[in-house]
């Protein structure tokens, strides 16, 4: 590396490292205490001062961003781990297991979620004469990369708007219009085209996504799913697991699992009750199943919940 490509390199990472410590401060100040806030549409901070054992949720299509500390998150077999220097991606609805590795009460963890619209993505794509990669169809829904500098300030830029009510309703959609393009020139472009209508199967894959999600609780045969799709089984099978990093099988088992477990901490059912909700007419098949996801039998890992602070099961969103 010759002198001048070294000191921009260098005023790069000075760079990098003075919009990090704005972003940790900026969280800290909306966050003064352990939680999440929505302090702008769509946008989530989140503060937690220990490490968190593991949640299970719903994966919103979203660009996430780590100030301080380190999470891990679990899409089917895949393991996907980031920190203050890379960023998370997601871009289909996915059900998922997350986990705070590192955090406390002196650093605690901080983090940034930005909820990505398909209209806004597929505006700033077409504004930006954005060309779909080639050999697409089959790129995995969710990855980490590399957070640079520019991506980074741009990131900061949306923070500091928290302070400034008035100035964010003019600025928030700039910002987020420039969040989106930069993602779509960088790393996870192609993965973008998964929130757009676009060519190969991923459309298809996010219909029968959204099917799964909308049906959990109904028996649905893969065969007339694929079928309505234009697809052989087999290939469905391929391409859904391709995407999502899960068979359609495991996906709405998922699916069902994770409502059964919310209608018993929220609505106060009991395991039968549950199980019969989301679609299951053999309630231990259904204990068996939960208990392979969860760990325990459905009632006592649901009193193990209820004794966990509610400011850390909220925490699974970012």
């Amino acid at each position: 590396m010759n002198a001048v490509n070294y000191k921009q390199t260098e005023r790069e990472a000075q760079r990098a490292r003075a919009s990090r410590e704005d972003l940790v401060e900026r969280i800290m100040s909306a966050l003064p205490k352990d939680g999440v806030v929505e302090p702008l549409q769509g946008l989530h901070l989140a503060r937690l001062s220990a490490p968190m054992e593991k949640i299970h949720s719903v994966l919103e299509p979203s660009f996430c961003v780590i100030a301080q500390g380190s999470k891990v998150v679990f899409v089917g077999d895949s393991r996907y781990q980031y920190d203050p220097f890379n960023y998370f991606l997601a871009t289909i609805e996915l059900p998922r297991v997350s986990q705070v590795l590192e955090a406390s009460q002196e650093q605690p963890y901080l983090s940034f979620c930005l909820v990505l619209d398909p209209n806004l993505v597929g505006s700033v794509m077409i504004e930006a004469g954005h060309v779909i990669p080639s050999g697409n169809a089959d790129v995995r829904a969710i990855d980490v990369s590399s957070l640079d500098e520019a991506l980074l300030d741009a990131v900061v830029r949306l923070v500091r708007l928290v302070d400034f009510p008035a100035e964010a309703r003019i600025l928030m959609p700039l910002i987020k219009r420039e969040i989106i393009y930069r993602l779509l020139t960088g790393d996870q472009g192609g993965r973008l085209c998964h929130l757009t209508v676009s060519a190969g199967y991923t459309t298809s894959i996010a219909r029968a996504v959204e099917r799964f999600r909308h049906d959990f609780d109904q028996p649905v045969r893969i065969e007339d799913v694929a079928q309505e799709l234009g697809m052989s089984v087999s290939s469905f099978h391929q391409h859904f697991k391709s995407v999502t990093a899960m068979s359609p099988l495991q996906f709405q088992k998922r699916l069902r699992l994770q409502e059964a477990r919310r209608l018993m901490l929220g609505e106060d059912l009991d395991a039968t009750s549950a199980a019969y909700r989301v679609g299951y007419n053999d309630t231990s098949h259904f204990s068996r199943e939960y208990k392979g996801l969860f760990g325990e039998p459905p009632m006592r890992d649901v009193e193990r919940l209820r004794e966990i602070a509610g400011q850390n099961v909220g925490l699974g969103a970012n």
